[in-house]
């Protein structure tokens, strides 16, 4: 299933190439204003934070929300408290696009994550000619050489990299790359499984000074003290958003994932 999403968006992107050049695209990119320090928007705190993500559909779930106005819905991730807004570009499966990304980006003043199958240098540019201050490279989808030189990249162009791991070993290969946002996907992309303890099994490898960002499985405040209680500093929350009222929601699990709940949870291991 990864294979094929990456394969896929790799198609849809030299299919946009055809019509819109990489001159073009890197010339946009260039253009844009500086991206948004996401390091430091994320960096650890009392309190846990939240990725908020406007997300439509999944091969898992299907059809979750229409999201017919992808800005006001980040606008009310904004209100209700998260750190940065995750957007699926994925248009296949996800039924995302590049132009959901410029209207969220336009519509709120926090980072921005474009969630996609990313491979190509030219996907990079198109994330930061849109306005995104942040590009997921998943670690299971691209060789060794290939992450180092997407994530070096990502940098170059004054963006950071979230990078997604699923196992010690995929851990160990974003340390490798001196990743500074590492996350930890409960989901198996191969499988579609989930694991929420997968995070807390492989909290202790992320390396100290990364921030370590915990992935699905979030659908009530207890998912969210739970991986708090981990030692997660940021959660990253798509379905139980857009599927309920988002800013009451969000206030709930930032509740939950409290310094008190962090302290608490940490007492009971």
């Amino acid at each position: 299933m990864l294979a094929d999403l990456t394969a896929g968006a790799v198609e849809d992107a030299e299919a946009r190439a055809s019509v819109r050049s990489l001159a073009a695209v890197e010339a946009a990119a260039l253009a844009q204003r500086p991206a948004i320090d996401a390091v430091a928007a994320l960096a650890p705190a009392e309190r846990v934070k939240i990725i908020a993500e406007v997300k439509r559909a999944s091969p898992s779930r299907g059809d979750l929300a229409a999201i017919p106005d992808p800005a006001l819905q980040a606008r009310r991730y904004e209100e209700g408290g998260a750190s940065a807004i995750s957007v699926l570009t994925e248009g296949r499966r996800f039924k995302g696009s590049l132009a959901d990304l410029e209207a969220v980006k336009a519509a709120v003043t926090l980072p921005v994550l474009r969630k996609d199958f990313i491979a190509t240098e030219y996907q990079v540019l198109e994330a930061r000619a849109a306005g995104a201050d942040l590009v997921l490279l998943i670690v299971a989808a691209l060789d060794q050489e290939v992450l180092a030189r997407l994530h070096t990249f990502t940098r170059e162009l004054g963006m950071t990299a979230l990078v997604e791991t699923h196992s010690a070993t995929e851990v160990d290969r974003a340390a490798e790359i001196d990743a500074q946002l590492i996350g930890v996907n409960a989901r198996d992309l191969s499988t579609f499984q989930l694991d929420r303890d997968l995070f807390g099994r492989l909290a202790e490898r992320i390396p100290a000074g990364a921030v370590r960002i915990a992935e699905s499985a979030v659908l009530v405040p207890a998912d969210v003290a739970h991986y708090r209680a981990a030692g997660a500093d940021v959660v990253l929350v798509g379905e139980a958003l857009v599927t309920n009222d988002p800013v009451s929601t969000l206030r709930a699990f930032l509740e939950a994932g409290s310094g008190d709940a962090l302290n608490e949870g940490r007492a009971r291991s």
